[in-house]
């Protein structure tokens, strides 16, 4: 991802853009065949990065210093030929259009990541379909579920955003490319036949018109990485949670060097969730520019514009990063099975107040059954016994529910309702459209 945007990659990225013109202009009858031979041998390591940035800087973008110094370049090659550099388009043609091809690597990066994680998840999910440990509501131990339903939420919901973001590379990957305030009119009526060719020659799609100061596709972009973030940075506070020590159910890979502490050496400290939670704090003030950047004046825009060149980026790298972090501890997450079902006995029942209720409502009816499972919990707390021993000395619960049914309830792979069957939709629905 930073390869993808380097200062080398950019200034790549916008020689495609003027080459692909050159021959586009060719093709339509406006440039010589010398205006493709001026372009072809341009190469980012021939132009001076220091220059072009202070440049830039009086300017106001790079691509005027750029095509200056390109439109040198071709002179020295075709003096003709190079007349036709930059023919017809503006500054954000080929900044925009750069951007995009730029994009077009990075959503194609982070499919392919987002496949690798599926794949983890999907293992964890179907692994664990029967692994039983506290589902937790508030941070206070809820009924049980199965760590595989867990695994399977993750994986359900980065499902959905491999689907946005595939979404979102349609919607993206198109040309810019509309001259001065988006008429093209320096190309008179041949104007739309070099749009056409341009877009074929870079394998992007047509607008239906110049988008300058239309930035909807670009804050999408933004946005929905902004929305990934968010569900890693879920799945590393999860993770980390269920790492304390007073929990210890879950850990991220161990090996030497990873998560010690430079005083304490009995530290194991989650350090992939705490890249991953960095980034999720991190984003969400770098799409809030993006949305605010949208609102950009008229036909070209000032300032929102400008504000973008940096922000998506480190959208997109942050958003990477933390994809990465998340690969690595998924597919090497440690699973304490053990301490998973002692901790479900922490409670002395508790946790099976919920199936107590539900299974005397079938003869009370709702209200009154919460009425009798409530205080037979809080005698429970009081005389420090188990939910069941305090079922039993109530006549009415122990009458309703004989020792035997009592000992059914609370045995956790009888209270995990549908968890089994939601695992196999999710993974079973794997690539599949909504």
């Amino acid at each position: 991802m930073r390869a993808i945007f380097s200062d080398a990659y950019l200034l790549e990225c916008m020689l495609r853009f003027e080459l692909s013109l050159a021959r586009a202009l060719g093709k339509a009858g406006i440039a010589p065949p010398s205006a493709v031979t001026a372009v072809q041998n341009a190469r980012a390591g021939q132009f001076n990065f220091e220059e072009l940035a202070a440049q830039a800087k009086l300017a106001g973008n790079l691509a005027i210093p750029f095509v200056k110094a390109l439109t040198s370049l071709a002179e020295n090659v075709d003096r003709e030929g190079a007349k036709f550099v930059h023919w017809g388009a503006t500054s954000q043609d080929v900044q925009d259009t750069a951007l995009v091809l730029q994009l077009r690597d990075a959503l194609a990066q982070f499919d392919s990541d987002l496949s690798k994680l599926c794949d983890a998840l999907a293992r964890l999910a179907e692994k664990h379909a029967t692994t039983y440990l506290a589902g937790r509501t508030w941070l206070q131990q809820g009924s049980p579920v199965t760590f595989g339903l867990k695994a399977a939420g993750w994986l359900s919901a980065i499902e959905r955003h491999r689907a946005r973001l595939a979404a979102t590379a349609k919607r993206v990957e198109v040309l810019q490319f509309g001259g001065s305030v988006g008429t093209l009119a320096a190309l008179g009526p041949l104007g739309p036949e070099v749009s056409r060719a341009l877009a074929d020659d870079l394998k992007l799609r047509v607008p239906d018109m110049p988008w300058h100061t239309q930035r909807d596709a670009i804050a999408e972009v933004g946005t929905n990485l902004g929305l990934l973030t968010g569900t890693l940075a879920k799945i590393a506070r999860d993770v980390s949670l269920l790492m304390q020590t007073e929990v210890g159910e879950a850990f991220e890979p161990a090996e030497p060097g990873r998560g010690g502490s430079s005083i304490m050496p009995h530290k194991r400290n989650p350090v992939e969730s705490a890249a991953i939670l960095a980034a999720g704090l991190r984003v969400p003030g770098l799409v809030s520019t993006m949305l605010a950047a949208m609102v950009q004046e008229h036909e070209r825009g000032l300032g929102g514009w400008h504000a973008e060149w940096e922000t998506l980026p480190e959208i997109c790298l942050l958003a990477s990063g933390a994809l990465r972090h998340t690969i690595t501890m998924i597919a090497g997450l440690e699973i304490d099975k053990d301490r998973m079902r002692r901790n479900l006995e922490l409670t002395h029942g508790l946790i099976f107040a919920e199936a107590v209720s539900a299974a005397l409502a079938q003869h009370l009816g709702r209200a009154a059954a919460h009425e009798l499972v409530e205080a037979a919990s809080l005698r429970a707390i009081q005389k420090k016994q188990h939910l069941r021993a305090a079922l039993l000395e109530d006549p009415q619960a122990a009458r309703l529910l004989p020792a035997g049914k009592l000992d059914q309830l609370f045995r956790p792979e009888n209270y995990v309702g549908s968890a089994g069957q939601f695992v196999e939709q999710v993974i079973s629905r794997r690539g599949s459209k909504p």
